[in-house]
C-alpha cells in the first residue's frame, strides 16, 4: 500500500485533480476484496468532508480490501470512474457511500443509476454479492437522523459514528461474501451489529385514514429499534487524510478537537444527535496534527463549542510557534477572550464568524441560544480590535413564534456592529466589512423543533399549513431584511432559496415513499414538485405539519437515547422563551443518553 499523490493520466478529467492530491490510498487489487466509497457531489465538496475522508482511511486501513472513492463526474459528458485506477462501479462489489447533507439524495440515486447498480434493493438478485450484484452500505450524518428515504435504495445502514463498528462489519463481509447470499448476510450482519440496520427487515405501517407512517414491524428476532454507535474516547483525534488545492478548503488540515456540543440549541441536530458531547484528549488532539506533512501549515479546528478556553489557547499557541496559521469555522461571542483574541491576531485570519442565528435576543432565548446582544457588540469590537475586520454573521429566519419586530431588532444590531467597528477601522485606515448570511428554518429530527412546521408558523397537532403561505411569508422576510439594510455601505447580504429549504424539510422528516420522489428525479431531470406530483405525495404533508408529543416518527427506528419527552417539553418551554442549561455529562440525566 503506497500513500502519495497519484501520476496517471486519460481518464474523465481526473488526472489533474489527483496529480494535486497529497494521501491517497494506491492499493494492487490482486488478492483484495474491491470497495467502492461513494459521495454524492463534486469532487470540492467530497474531499473537503472529514468524515468521509475517515472512511476512506479506515476502509483503506484493512489489508483484504481496496477503496477507491466515486464522486458526481465534474461535468455530463464525462463517465462514472473511480478516481484511484479508473474503474467503473461495476468493478466493485460493495458500494458504501457517505451522505451528509438531504439536498445530496437525489445525487446518490444519480450516481447509482449512473454506474449501472439496480437502484431499488428490493430488485436486487438474492444470490452471492459479487461486483455485478453489488451490496449497497449507508452512512453518514444524515442516515443517523433519519434513514428512511434513502432505505429502498440501501441494503444496509450503520448508523452513528464510524470508527470500530467499521472493524465488525468487515470482519463478517470478508468471511462470509463468498458462500452466503445476500438475505441470509444481512440477517447476519443486522443480529450481530447493534448499530447496523437492514430496512428489508422491516415493514413500515401507514394509518390508512392520514396515511401517516405508525409504526415499522421487525422480522422475528430483530431488534425494533436500532441503537446508534458513539465513540467514547480517541487516543487520536480525527483529521484530515487528503489534501488537495481543489478542496472547497483548499489544502487546510482539519483536525476535530471534540464531537457535539453542550448548549443545546433547539433546532440544531448536530448538538442532540452527538450527544452526549466530548472533548479530545489533548495528546489525541496533538498526535492528529502532529500526522500532517510538515510542511502543511493551515490548520482549521473543528469542534470548538466542546474546547475549554485554556486548551484552546495553549494548543494554539503551540501551533502558532509552529509556523502555523489557524482557522475556525466560528465562534461563540460571549467565549473570545484576550489570550484568543491575541491569538487570532497572530493567526493569518482576515475574517471570523459568529452565529447569533435568532434575529433578536428574545428569539435566541426562544432557540436557547445564550447570547445578548452585548455579548455580540463586544466581541465584534474585540474581533476588530485585534485586527479581524471581516466579520460574518448567521441568521435564521422562519423560527417558532418570530416576528418582522424580532427581525427589525437584527437590522438594528447590524447597525450598531457597523458602528462598533467603523472607528477602529478607520482609525487604522482599514475598511470594515459585514457579511449577513440568512437561512431559512428546517426542522431536523432529534431537536425540540422537530415537532414544528416548516416557515414557522404554529398550528394544532396534526393541522398541516400551506407550502405557498409559508414561502410566500419567508420571502417578505427576505425581502424586509434586504431593504432594511439596502442603503448600509460595506454590509453584504446572502440567503438561501426557501423553495429548497422546503424540499429539505420534506426529506428531512421523510419516510421511504420519498425514494420515488428521488428516483424519478433521477431518471428523468424533472423537478422535486413534480415528482411528488406524480407520486401524489404533497410537500405539506412532510415539512408543514405540526406534530404532537406521541406522534411516531419515520425516524424512530433510530434509538438516540433521547426521550422523545425531554425534546417535547423542551418544545414547550421555546414558547415561554425559556432557556435550557447546557448539557453537563456528569450531574444530568434528563434527556435520557446519559441513563435515567
Amino acid at each position: 500500500m503506497v500513500r502519495a499523490k497519484l501520476k496517471r493520466k486519460g481518464f474523465n478529467n481526473h488526472s489533474s485533480l489527483l496529480d494535486q492530491e497529497s494521501g491517497t490510498y494506491l492499493k494492487k487489487w490482486t488478492g483484495r476484496l474491491p470497495v467502492a466509497l461513494l459521495y454524492p457531489n463534486k469532487y470540492a465538496v467530497g474531499v473537503s468532508s472529514l468524515g468521509f475522508q475517515l472512511v476512506y482511511s479506515l476502509l483503506n486501513g484493512f489489508d483484504d480490501l481496496v477503496c477507491e472513492r466515486f464522486f458526481i463526474p465534474e461535468d455530463s459528458h464525462s463517465s462514472l470512474r473511480s478516481f484511484e485506477s479508473g474503474r467503473p462501479l461495476t468493478d466493485f462489489p460493495l458500494l458504501f457511500y457517505s451522505i451528509s447533507f438531504e439536498h445530496d439524495y437525489v445525487n446518490l440515486a444519480r450516481l447509482l443509476l449512473g454506474g449501472g447498480i439496480t437502484l431499488f434493493a428490493e430488485d436486487r438478485k438474492d444470490d452471492l454479492i459479487t461486483s455485478s450484484n453489488p451490496l449497497v452500505i449507508g452512512g453518514g450524518v444524515a442516515t443517523f437522523m433519519n434513514p428512511e428515504p434513502l432505505a429502498p435504495f440501501t441494503d444496509l445502514f450503520l448508523l452513528g459514528e464510524a470508527e470500530d463498528i467499521l472493524q465488525s462489519l468487515l470482519t463478517i463481509l470478508i468471511a462470509q461474501i463468498d458462500f452466503v447470499p445476500r438475505s441470509d448476510l444481512l440477517t447476519l450482519v443486522q443480529k450481530k451489529i447493534t448499530s447496523a440496520y437492514v430496512p428489508c427487515l422491516y415493514t413500515p405501517v401507514y394509518d390508512d385514514k392520514t396515511g401517516y407512517l405508525i409504526d415499522a414491524i421487525p422480522r422475528k428476532g430483530v431488534s425494533a429499534r436500532i441503537r446508534k454507535h458513539t465513540v467514547s474516547a480517541m487516543t487520536k483525534a480525527a483529521h484530515s487524510e487528503l489534501l488537495s488545492p481543489a478542496a472547497e478548503f483548499s489544502n487546510l488540515y482539519v483536525t476535530e478537537l471534540g464531537r457535539g456540543c453542550s448548549q443545546g440549541c433547539r433546532f440544531c441536530a448536530a448538538g442532540f444527535i452527538y450527544r452526549p458531547p466530548r472533548l479530545w484528549d489533548a495528546d489525541a488532539v496533538v498526535k492528529g496534527i502532529s500526522e500532517r506533512d510538515e510542511n502543511v501549515k493551515r490548520i482549521g479546528l473543528l469542534g470548538m463549542e466542546m474546547a475549554h478556553q485554556n486548551e484552546l489557547e495553549t494548543l494554539s499557541s503551540y501551533l502558532l510557534e509552529s509556523g502555523c496559521s489557524l482557522s475556525f469555522s466560528s465562534l461563540r461571542a460571549d467565549r473570545i477572550s484576550g489570550p484568543l483574541l491575541d491569538l487570532l491576531g497572530k493567526s493569518g485570519l482576515k475574517s471570523v464568524a459568529i452565529a447569533p442565528d435568532g434575529a433578536s435576543e428574545r428569539l435566541r432565548r426562544v432557540i436557547n441560544k445564550n447570547l445578548t446582544e452585548e455579548d455580540i457588540l463586544l466581541a465584534a469590537e474585540r474581533l476588530v480590535g485585534a485586527g479581524l475586520y471581516k466579520l460574518k454573521l448567521y441568521l435564521m429566519i422562519g423560527l417558532p413564534t418570530e416576528t418582522f419586530d424580532d427581525l427589525q431588532e437584527m437590522l438594528d444590531l447590524i447597525k450598531k456592529i457597523k458602528e462598533c467597528m467603523l472607528p477602529i477601522g478607520r482609525a487604522r485606515g482599514r475598511l470594515c466589512e459585514i457579511s449577513l448570511s440568512v437561512n431559512c428554518f428546517a426542522p431536523k429530527p432529534w431537536t425540540p423543533f422537530q415537532f414544528h412546521p416548516f416557515g414557522g408558523e404554529e398550528l394544532q397537532r396534526g393541522e398541516e399549513g400551506s407550502a405557498a403561505s409559508a414561502i410566500k411569508l419567508l420571502k417578505s422576510k427576505i425581502s424586509f431584511l434586504k431593504k432594511g439594510i439596502r442603503k448600509e455601505a460595506n454590509i453584504r447580504f446572502n440567503h438561501d432559496k426557501p423553495e429548497n429549504v422546503l424540499f429539505q424539510a420534506v426529506l428531512a422528516r421523510g419516510d421511504r415513499r420519498l425514494a420515488l420522489v428521488l428516483a424519478q428525479m433521477a431518471q428523468e431531470g424533472i423537478p422535486w414538485k413534480q415528482a411528488m406530483r406524480k407520486h401524489n405525495l404533497r410537500p405539506e404533508f412532510y415539512a408543514v405539519h405540526q406534530y404532537g408529543p406521541d406522534d411516531y416518527f419515520p425516524w424512530n427506528i433510530v434509538d438516540h437515547s433521547i426521550k422523545q419527552e425531554y425534546l417535547w417539553k423542551d418544545y414547550q418551554k421555546s414558547f415561554l422563551a425559556k432557556t435550557t442549561v447546557p448539557c453537563d455529562t456528569k450531574t444530568c440525566k434528563k434527556c435520557g443518553v446519559c441513563g435515567d
